[in-house]
């Protein structure tokens, strides 16, 4: 897929953290409980932090106690892409950044989480950035 954010390796070496990019554009994950997102509440929007496209809103996020941010949701569809994943011998879908083509994390289906589309979205907290809502 064509992206409308486009770097060389070199570059992303150069913006990112080595844990950044080790899970951004390697399709790594960060230790469990080890990002802060995962039970901030503070409301906003959550960008990827390669690019800035904005992906999530804090207002689909909700606590699945799975070691990393969860969302039910994407803020549109559009935001994000779907990549069928095999790498570990199970068959899971693999969340994509769809402007720049940064791994995101994974999405589940069919957990039992009282969210209304039943997916949970579970998203790497070194691979987003919060913008937090100011008040006008």
């Amino acid at each position: 897929m064509a992206y409308d954010v486009t770097k060389t390796d070199e570059e992303w070496h150069a913006e990112l953290s080595a844990q950044e990019y080790d899970v951004l554009r390697k399709a790594g994950t960060e230790r469990p409980f080890s990002s802060a997102y995962e039970t901030d509440e503070t409301t906003g929007v959550y960008a990827c932090r390669a690019c800035g496209a904005e992906l999530f809103s804090s207002e689909t996020k909700f606590d699945a106690h799975c070691g990393w941010p969860s969302f039910w949701t994407p803020l549109a569809e559009d935001r994000v892409e779907y990549i069928e994943d095999t790498s570990l011998g199970m068959k899971r879908v693999e969340v994509r950044c769809a402007r720049c083509g940064s791994h995101l994390g994974h999405v589940f289906e069919g957990e039992g989480h009282p969210t209304p589309t039943d997916q949970r979205f579970c998203i790497n907290g070194v691979a987003l950035r919060l913008d937090p809502a100011t008040d006008q």
